[in-house]
């Protein structure tokens, strides 16, 4: 038998399906993880974190010489309490090289055009009797392009259910690949904030107190310039919301980057550093890092990535997300909706002609779980997303919105720093939905609401693979490995 039969057939084989979103990877295991206990997906989610039998085959799969430091895992969990009840059609678990997270955007995407192509009832047995509708002129669901048969997948995450929206095409018919993926995300809000830590012109911010001798070389160059001060602490306002994840959200002029592409030494003077692009890039990444340690010690940001209103194992701060100040301004606007009595608004929401005049934010998202937060060394646990990062396009609409700078149903398109490179990658965002918590009551002068958000994008298939376990005991690094510096040398 040939090596290729050999290996593909071995019982232990792990089978996956690997596309990308914007660049992003999503690796899909549709079957060979090792099984999963518990009664519901977040007790299988606990379960494949602690259990180092089972943890040591995300490692295989993210990790080098299988993966890479930015590969995305996707596991199929084919039940789960919701789906148990038929509130879900199947379950999911997201990892990466650092462990799991609780919502994925872009792998939502490449999930929902996966599970629609594929008929094969031992990696999906809901498949055949999922929800289809043609779409009408002029709806403004996630079914909004006219004519157009559309498959609804309730894709239960950590986090809650996702419905997603596909276009599909007839059967026997090629993938549907040139069209978008839309889903709607979980109930998102922006975490009330300590009066301690607000401010009055700035709502729902949090200031951030960086210590000199933690400071960057273009944060220390700003401050400089502007407060001249060469000896004190430096402040950073950012905000906190959340999309399934919680993440910071903060100016790249708040950290002394103007911009996020990459200009000439001649022209940037901000700092005698080198402006080469990988350069810049490592220091937003140790910006970033820095940030995220300072808000996880800071007991007013814990407050608010705290928030009782998720479950406990969502309640962590997942990534650090710097907007690029230089294209991405959004004048405020008076809200057409002010006044209004109504304690809930839903789909009926304005619906714009695609790309007219909309708005365009363009980030760089740094995440990765909380254990990879411990030490403030550069890259220190944090991965890149390639994509604009659909979870964070969920969590950033409703602070906008709270902002008076985006409207009920208005379309944004999100660009990572990769996807502007390349046309036609980035992302879109819109609230659908909007609902007063607690019923309606008022926190400080903040109202306290929860919105439903959808996100849409491209997702295109990359490959496909046979995996197999590390050979035996002389294979050290088949178990997976990260390219670093030892700690010490031997």
């Amino acid at each position: 038998m040939d090596v290729f039969q050999a290996l593909a057939n071995q019982q232990t084989v792990i089978r996956t399906v690997d596309m990308h979103t914007s660049g992003e990877p999503t690796r899909i295991i549709i079957s060979g993880f090792p099984d999963l206990k518990g009664s519901t997906l977040l007790d299988k989610r606990r379960y494949a974190s602690e259990n180092p039998e089972v943890d040591r085959v995300r490692k295989w799969l993210m990790l080098e010489p299988r993966g890479h430091p930015g590969m995305y895992g996707a596991i199929l969990v084919k039940e789960t309490e919701l789906t148990r009840s038929g509130e879900a059609d199947i379950g999911v678990l997201f990892c990466h090289n650092e462990g799991y997270s609780t919502m994925c955007g872009h792998a939502t995407i490449a999930l929902g055009r996966f599970l629609i192509d594929t008929w094969d009832l031992d990696v999906f047995p809901q498949r055949p009797f999922l929800q289809q509708v043609t779409s009408s002129a002029g709806s403004s669901g996630p079914e909004a392009r006219a004519n157009e048969n559309v498959t609804i997948i309730r894709l239960h995450v950590p986090c809650g259910v996702v419905t997603v929206s596909v276009p599909t095409p007839n059967r026997n018919t090629e993938p549907g690949l040139h069209k978008p993926v839309r889903f709607k995300s979980v109930p998102c809000f922006v975490p009330s904030t300590p009066s301690s830590s607000s401010s009055a012109q700035l709502p729902h911010t949090i200031t951030v107190t960086v210590p000199r001798e933690l400071a960057w070389p273009r944060l220390i160059a700003k401050h400089r310039s502007h407060i001249h001060d060469t000896e004190g602490p430096i402040q950073i306002h950012l905000n906190i919301s959340y999309g399934g994840a919680f993440y910071a959200l903060v100016s790249s002029s708040e950290l002394g980057f103007p911009s996020l592409r990459v200009r000439s030494t001649s022209e940037d003077s901000s700092t005698s550093s080198s402006s080469s692009p990988n350069s810049v890039l490592k220091e937003l990444e140790e910006s970033a890092q820095i940030l995220r340690v300072l808000l996880e010690q800071d007991p007013n940001a814990r407050k608010a990535f705290s928030s009782d209103r998720v479950d406990p194992d969502v309640r962590f701060l997942y990534g650090v997300t710097i907007i690029d100040s230089s294209e991405s301004a959004v004048e405020e606007k008076p809200r057409q909706d002010e006044g209004k009595s109504s304690s809930y608004e839903s789909e009926e929401v304005p619906d714009q002609n695609e790309n007219e005049n909309e708005k365009k934010i363009i980030w760089i998202c740094f995440f990765g779980s909380p254990s990879s937060s411990s030490n403030l060394a550069p890259g220190g646990g944090s991965q890149i997303d390639r994509s604009p990062t659909g979870s964070c396009v969920s969590a950033h609409v409703p602070l906008a919105i709270q902002q008076h700078k985006f409207r009920m149903g208005e379309w944004c398109t999100y660009e990572s720093f990769l996807s502007v490179q390349f046309p036609g990658n980035g992302f879109r965002g819109r609230a659908v939905e909007r609902v007063p918590r607690w019923g309606g009551r008022i926190e400080g002068s903040v109202e306290e609401y929860e919105y439903i958000i959808e996100v849409e994008g491209y997702a295109y298939y990359t490959g496909s693979a046979n995996f197999v376990v590390p050979e035996g005991w002389r294979d050290t690094m088949g178990g997976g490995f990260e390219v670093k510096l030892p700690s010490e040398l031997v």
